[in-house]
């Protein structure tokens, strides 16, 4: 699949929204959870951490929290939104602890793992 911000599609059908700015985030860090061939992992779902999440994700071995200057990472804290992948989202969804998603900035290709009752269930507040 090519990457193609300008038909790029949400979860819901629309155009994909950006998902944040600022920690830049995306598979391509362009601020959307936009997708391609290379994007294995599905860096999909549009994410509001929780520390829960981020220590699940710590545990399963992608720590989001520290900051790595030398990739220009600064380290996710509660609150901030960024592209997870759509497999390891499922993984905290089945036991309790996956994210808020921000269902206009999921990208439609998280559906080819997960259920769109199952993000709706998820969805965030948007400010």
């Amino acid at each position: 699949m090519a990457r193609n911000t300008a038909t790029a599609r949400n979860v819901l059908g629309g155009p994909l929204e950006p998902c944040s700015m600022r920690p830049l985030t995306g598979f391509f860090r362009d601020g959307c959870c936009n997708t391609g061939a290379a994007d294995v992992g599905s860096h999909t779902v549009c994410a509001v951490m929780t520390l829960e999440f981020l220590e699940f994700s710590r545990r399963a071995g992608n720590d989001l929290l520290t900051p790595r200057p030398d990739f220009g990472f600064p380290g996710l804290k509660q609150g901030d939104r960024w592209c997870v992948c759509a497999p390891r989202w499922l993984e905290a969804f089945e036991v309790g602890l996956a994210p808020p998603v921000v269902l206009e900035a999921t990208h439609e290709r998280a559906l080819e793992v997960l259920e769109l009752a199952e993000l709706k269930a998820y969805k965030a507040k948007v400010k």
